[in-house]
């Protein structure tokens, strides 16, 4: 923020920029690739690679890096489920290929656990593919899953969440999807963290898809991991031809470049380290609310989140006049405008992560002009 032309490339167009203490949302742009990134993206920038091969051999870099067959790299999690998806009903059959959407003759069912359902479970039938669910709300059954498996499936879908509560748990769905030689597609987008837990997720299923911008790659980026024949098939429905079911999802070179670079950093980062700059962050905001009546702050540590804390500023709303929603929307109506997250009626939550160097500093000035009462 000692940058004093700090978001005028918005401003330009009326567009208001945003100190964005909410996390990785691809609503606020997503992702901060490191320095080091963007200066890789700069040298892709300056000459030309046949794509083929590039995805090639960056994809190989990143199974190499996670101990899987194969990767390729995708325009972000959404599409590598679209492209997991196409591969598992038509095989490398390149007249299969050609005809999608239209799956007439082909295996076209993918079987997911409805307790698992969530708002981009659509990426699994853009293809043309049919998304069933089995079990409830409330949970499924290794019975009910085995049964929902017909003639048509053409894979088992799972999302890979830290609490996996009711649902069938990853290990056994694959268990019952071998047991029927269908392949089980997993999303494991932010699932990047802890080190070892990101491995073994991106080890765990025969095509796992995970979001560049958790990991601070471009945020148009992410991938898919896992069978080496599966992973074939996925690039022949990639952008490059003929007739390619991803040819809108493109990457660029450079953010391919981009996102072997973030994965690199991301894997070899003292992640300690980085939890104690964070801390650091939240002290500064803590020391600049102190001495306000009714305000405590409370670091919040996560043990599988990429993210790894969050900040809880609890107030008392009879002092300061306005609930957690009035202070979140007064912190987005102000200058510079900042994003929030809400617990309940009484805290604020700041997530340190996607703050820029100072911003903590501006973010507990807001807070402390609106919570004195």
């Amino acid at each position: 923020m000692a940058n004093t032309g700090w978001g005028n490339i918005y401003k330009k167009l009326g567009a208001r920029p945003v100190i964005n203490a909410t996390g990785n949302q691809t609503v606020r742009g997503g992702s901060t690739p490191s320095a080091t990134v963007r200066d890789a993206m700069r040298q892709a920038d300056e000459s030309y690679v046949e794509m083929e091969e590039l995805l090639e051999k960056s994809g190989q870099f990143i199974a190499e890096q996670l101990g899987v067959e194969d990767a390729y790299v995708t325009a972000g999690c959404y599409a590598a489920l679209v492209l997991a998806s196409a591969a598992v009903m038509t095989g490398n059959a390149p007249d299969k290929c050609a005809q999608l959407p239209d799956t007439t003759g082909l295996k076209d069912e993918i079987v997911f656990q409805r307790i698992q359902h969530y708002g981009y479970d659509r990426a699994f039938t853009v293809p043309g593919s049919k998304l069933i669910s089995v079990g409830d709300e409330n949970g499924c059954t290794e019975v009910a899953l085995k049964d929902a498996i017909g003639e048509n499936t053409a894979a088992v879908a799972y999302l890979i969440q830290p609490n996996q509560g009711n649902a069938v748990p990853l290990e056994t769905a694959i268990e019952i999807a071998h047991s029927h030689n269908l392949p089980l597609i997993a999303d494991a987008a932010a699932q990047i963290y802890p080190l070892d837990y990101f491995r073994r997720n991106a080890q765990s299923a025969d095509l796992v898809c995970f979001g560049g911008k958790y990991f601070n790659a471009p945020h148009s980026t992410g991938f898919i991991c896992g069978r080496k024949d599966l992973l074939e098939i996925v690039r022949a429905h990639g952008f490059i031809g003929p007739k390619p079911v991803g040819r809108g999802m493109k990457v660029d070179r450079q953010e391919i470049i981009g996102l072997v670079t973030a994965i690199d950093i991301w894997l070899s980062t003292d992640h300690g380290a980085r939890s104690k700059e964070q801390d650091g962050r939240y002290a500064v905001l803590a020391q600049g609310l102190e001495n306000l009546d009714g305000v405590s702050c409370e670091v919040h540590y996560q043990e599988r989140s990429h993210t790894l804390s969050n900040l809880h500023v609890t107030f008392d709303t009879a002092i300061s006049g306005k609930d957690a929603t009035q202070v979140a929307h007064e912190l987005d109506a102000g200058t510079p405008r900042i994003k929030v997250n809400t617990q309940g009626k009484e805290t604020v939550v700041i997530n340190a992560y996607t703050l820029n160097a100072g911003e903590e500093d501006i973010i507990a000035n807001a807070l402390r002009h609106l919570l004195r009462g």
